[in-house]
């Protein structure tokens, strides 16, 4: 995952993010993703002077999709992350290295947390089949054989003579 919150470690730009969405949705269906704000509005969104966005960015604490001719386009979710930098910023007093670094560690927690999920998902998917062909096993048993009981252990003995063949 990038340190911008995208899943695909794709690049800012033209791409999964950029005209037209991801492929086999409706490019014209907004969603947080979706860069449409230009800079000025994400500014007065979040509350930040342009220039400070342009800071960030350079920074890499928020990246910004780009046009053709490389204009900053910010989703709802960039507006949403320039309010979190300024927040542990301001109220919490941590540096922009120290906002970067947590930023990171999110976005890894996140990552792996979609990584156990999908693994999780792939066990339980596993031992569905396994249950699944054990219970074939258990239905192909024949039906005519007694299970065998073990016998308790006694100290008796037992003398066995084969019949003769008289």
């Amino acid at each position: 995952m990038s340190i911008d919150g995208r899943m695909d470690g794709t690049a800012p730009g033209p791409g999964p993010r950029g005209p037209g969405g991801p492929r086999g949705r409706n490019p014209y269906q907004l969603t947080e993703e979706s860069p449409v704000y230009v800079i000025s509005v994400a500014a007065e969104l979040s509350g930040l002077h342009p220039q400070t966005l342009r800071q960030y960015d350079r920074l890499g604490l928020v990246s910004p999709d780009r046009t053709a001719g490389r204009g900053r386009r910010y989703s709802a979710r960039d507006i949403e992350q320039l309010r979190e930098v300024q927040r542990l910023s301001q109220d919490d007093g941590i540096n922009l290295a120290g906002i970067k670094r947590i930023i990171e560690l999110e976005n890894q927690v996140a990552a792996l947390q979609a990584r156990v999920a999908e693994l999780t998902a792939t066990v339980e998917g596993a031992a569905a089949v396994i249950q699944q062909r054990e219970a074939a096993v258990h239905a192909s048993y024949r039906r005519d054989l007694v299970p065998y009981q073990d016998v308790q252990h006694t100290s008796a003995l037992v003398v066995w003579r084969p019949k003769s063949s008289s």
